[in-house]
């Protein structure tokens, strides 16, 4: 498992290496629907600064960013996000991270959710935003797949 490491200042890096199953400290974990083309991937935040610029620029960087203060906030100070931990070029690694999916949200302190679908900017009043939020794509996930009412 490897995770995002949430520094001081609010900004976060990959941790060097895969951690052993037994030294993973406490984590939060991000709960998202993938925007194709838009989403931070591995490949953006491993290596050079060069890479860390231009995963800044994508629309994915800010669920990240937003799960990285919520969970500072909440005394963490690292997360997993399966679009950004995975090496998904390493079939081995890309192969276990499935197969462990569910521990690892079993075993996370929190689990935020980003629901980019849904917005409350005007939205005060339950009735205003609760049909956006029962429609967004998040349900629709095998994990999480509920009845349409």
């Amino acid at each position: 498992m490897r995770l995002l490491k949430c520094s001081s200042t609010g900004e976060f890096s990959l941790t060097d290496n895969r951690i052993d199953e037994e030294q993973i400290p406490p984590y939060a974990i991000l709960s998202h629907t993938w925007q194709h083309g838009k989403e931070v991937t591995f490949d953006d935040l491993a290596g050079s600064a060069v890479n860390g610029s231009k995963s800044k620029s994508k629309e994915g960087y800010d669920k990240i960013r937003f799960c990285v203060q919520q969970a500072q906030r909440d005394g963490l100070h690292h997360v997993w996000v399966d679009t950004c931990c995975i090496n998904k070029n390493d079939g081995t690694e890309l192969q276990h991270a499935i197969n462990s999916m569910f521990h690892w949200y079993r075993a996370a302190e929190q689990c935020y959710v980003y629901l980019w679908d849904v917005s409350t900017d005007d939205m005060c009043m339950v009735d205003e935003w609760e049909p956006a939020f029962r429609k967004s794509l998040w349900f629709t996930r095998g994990w999480v797949s509920f009845p349409r009412q």
